[in-house]
Formats: C-alpha cells, structure tokens, sequence
C-alpha cells in the first residue's frame, strides 16, 4: 500500500475524463495546473482523444506515455471500479475520486462505493474521496481542485484536511486573499473511501511545511486512533477542529452530503478537550484563529488588558473572557503612573482603560500609544485588546503599529467599529500589518483563549 505522503508528492497526474470542450470541469482543472506552472507532466483521458489547451487526450489511461503518479477521476461512479481496475494495471499510486453519487446517494450509489473499497484493498492504490475536489500541494504546485488559481498556490504553513468539497475550493480561494494566511498542504476526503481524518492528520503532523493543522469534519472514523493522533500532533503544532453535524437535525444533513455517521458531540468533546485539539464554533471563527496564530505571538499567561472608548463593549468583552476562563489583569505601580500622564480621571485608568475623553486632550496618537507602549510593557499584562472607532484615514493608527512591531512579545488584538467603509479602510491596513482585527471585540477575545489553552497544552 503507498503512503499518503507518496500520493502528496505526486509528479504526473492523468485527469480521467477530461473533454475537449474547454468549459468543462476537468479541461478547467488541466488549464489551471498548466497556468499555475504545475512542473510535473499532465495529461487526460477521453474516449475520443484529441487535445485541450494543448494538453494530450489520450483514449484509455493505459495509452498515456509516462508513469502516472494520480489520477483524478472526473466520471460517473457506475464507471469507477472498472476505470480503478485500469489504473492498477498502469500502476497508479493514487486517485481522487471527484465524482459523486456514492454512498451518500443511496443504497447503488453504496454498493459502487463498496466495490471501489474492495478494490483499493487488492490493490494498495490510495484513494481520496469519492465527492471531493481532492488535493493541493503548495510545494510542488500539485492541485486536483478545478478552482485552483496562483494565489492558493503560494506557498505557507496551514494544513488543512477537509471532509467537504468547500473548503478545496471557494473557501480556499477566500483564506488564500488573505496576506497571511498561506496554505501549506490541502487533503479533501469526502466519503473517505480510503484516506480518513486520522490518515490526513498524520501526514500533517510529520509534514515539516505545516506549522498549523485546521479541519472540518462531520464524523470520525475511528475516534480511538483519531484522538491519538491527535495528541502527538498538538504536541507539535496547533490542531484546530470545526465539527459539523453537532445537532440531530445537522447529523442528518451529514448522511446526504458525505454518507457520514453521527458522533455523540458531548463525548467527542471531551475526547478533543483531553487531547488538546482547539474546538471551533464557526468557519468565521476559524478563521480568526487562524489569523491569531499566524500574526501573533503565543500568550504567556491569560492575563488580558483592555482599551476602549465603549463601556459596553468592554462589559461584554470581559463577560467573554471570564466566560473563557481569562482574567483581568492588575496594573504595576509603573504602568499606572504612565497611565496617569494621558489619563486624567482615575477611574478610567483600571482595567479596561478608558480613553475617552483624555484623548480629546491629549489626541488620538499620543494617548494611544502611550497606554499600549505602558501595558505592552507590563510584564502582568499578557494579551491587549484595542477597542476604538474607525477613521476615514489610516493615518492614526501608524504609530500603533510602530509601537507593536517594537515589543512584539504579546498578542495585540484590535477591534474598530464605525462607517462600514471606514472600518475596511482600517481592515486592510491592519491586516497588511499583520495585526489581527474584528469587528467585535468577543471574536478577539476567543481567539485569544483559544492561543492561551494552546501555550498550557503544548508545554
């Protein structure tokens, strides 16, 4: 049997029912690996032969003139066991069965399923999916997704392995349009004919390239062996889980999407918590942690400051960290005496820190920047969360994110409300910072005790 590993690090590839007609999806998925600057060697079958964006078409795969590596099988599931059958002959490593139409469609659509299962077992060839997109390999420019573009090729360190066709696809496109958030490996398992959670796991825990492993799930295969990965990996790095099918009425909407089976959530949580996986409630909010860990350092301790302009998102925000088990941080002598210099009113210079109305005094900037510079070095203080407004200009916000860049110890989190417009001003240049943003403050906060529980379980 070839190792998952092998198959990732495929160098020809042979898309299985590719057309000649360029709009189709598997003539897209060849033009997006030749424009992408795939270095392997390529090519695709059809009955009728011929050629699309000058890439051969050959009429079985056994015509195909080099070694193949993957193929990727674009054809009805009817058709997939015997095509498998031709692949051994060729002695293919591997295959992606992007074709739907399986185990999640009924009891033929099973059957087919069992049959390729059968097959894969006599013959040691690995298989993703059926119903996925596949795979994607930033070191090697290896794609399987006919959404593949340039910018999800770039080289980075998140390894995702995902149960859902989504998240090789327009998701990736999404995660990739940020500056930070560079993909390292992509493995879509769908029904998981072959390659389940706990392979893809594996592989990204040995793969040097990933530094952070994000998932989402909608069952588990083997819980046992899953949680044990799971474990040695967090050892390692970061694993962050988004479970789907956690109500009844979303397990049965599992079934019809990958065939998947229900988890008892309750169990799977404790399971996860023990083995120190990072559990995400949202794609939003993993995301953000994402982002978190990619641009900031790892919390030493679970002390939090804030500074605000709004008694009600600070309430809210410590209601948050409470809720998560943070503390607020209690100032030093030196850090309250530098609070005194911009902060009139000694109410306002606790915690959270209040800069209105000082900052009418004083200005933006230098009240601003005198309270991070105080709190950032505050060895009591081990997270800030900035609560401000967002401006037309960007210009306010530079000399933060000198201050930043200057003592990059801590995580700085910021969150700006306002004008829509004004706020994606800000957005993108905070991020271009490499700053963490939110809209709201309480997003911030759990990405912030998602990065904390981390740094304990890691030790």
């Amino acid at each position: 049997m070839y190792s998952v590993k092998e198959i990732m690090e495929s160098r020809t590839l042979v898309v299985i029912g590719a057309s000649r007609n360029p709009q189709k999806l598997g003539s897209l998925l060849l033009k997006g690996l030749k424009d992408t600057g795939f270095q392997g060697e390529m090519a695709g079958v059809n009955p009728g032969g011929g050629e699309v964006y000058g890439i051969p078409l050959y009429q079985s795969i056994g015509e195909v003139p080099f070694p193949v590596d993957l193929a990727v099988m674009l054809i009805p599931p009817k058709v997939v066991p015997s095509v498998l059958v031709d692949c051994a002959q060729k002695g293919v490593k591997g295959v992606v069965i992007s074709s739907e139409g399986f185990a999640e469609a009924g009891e033929q659509g099973r059957h087919y399923q069992e049959e390729v299962q059968a097959i894969l077992k006599s013959t040691g060839i690995r298989a993703f999916g059926p119903n996925t997109m596949g795979i994607v390999n930033t070191e090697t420019g290896l794609a399987t997704s006919y959404f593949v573009d340039k910018n999800m090729l770039r080289p980075g360190t998140i390894g995702i392995a995902a149960q859902s066709g989504i998240f090789v696809g327009a998701l990736l496109r999404y995660i990739s349009s940020y500056k930070d958030l560079r993909i390292s490996k992509v493995l879509g398992l769908g029904n998981k004919v072959d390659v389940d959670e706990s392979d893809a796991l594996s592989y990204l825990m040995d793969d040097e390239q990933t530094r952070i492993v994000a998932m989402y799930l909608e069952d588990i295969r083997d819980g046992k062996r899953f949680v044990e990965v799971a474990r040695e990996t967090v050892k390692r790095k970061p694993v962050l889980l988004l479970k789907g099918g956690r109500t009844p009425a979303g397990a049965r909407a599992t079934a019809s999407h990958t065939a998947s089976m229900a988890v008892n959530d309750k169990i799977l949580e404790g399971a996860l918590h023990q083995a120190g996986v990072l559990r995400m409630g949202s794609i939003e909010e993993l995301i953000a942690t994402l982002i978190g860990f990619q641009c900031t350092p790892l919390p030493r301790g679970n002390r939090i400051a804030l500074v605000t302009y709004s008694g009600a998102q600070a309430i809210m925000s410590i209601d948050a960290a409470t809720a998560d088990g943070l503390e607020l941080a209690h100032f030093g002598e030196e850090t309250r005496e530098r609070l005194a210099q911009v902060i009139a009113t000694p109410s306002k210079r606790g915690n959270p820190v209040d800069i209105f109305p000082d900052m009418m005094t004083h200005g933006f900037e230098k009240t601003s920047t005198e309270i991070l510079e105080a709190l950032l070095e505050d060895d009591g203080v081990h997270g800030i969360f900035f609560i401000s407004f967002a401006t037309p200009e960007t210009e306010p916000f530079g000399p933060l994110v000198d201050v930043i860049r200057q003592r990059p110890a801590k995580p700085v989190f910021f969150s700006l409300m306002g004008i829509r417009k004004d706020v994606e001003v800000c957005r993108a240049f905070l991020e271009e910072c490499g700053i963490p943003i939110s809209l709201f403050p309480e997003m911030a906060i759990k990405v912030f005790s998602h990065m904390w529980r981390y740094s304990v379980t890691s030790q």
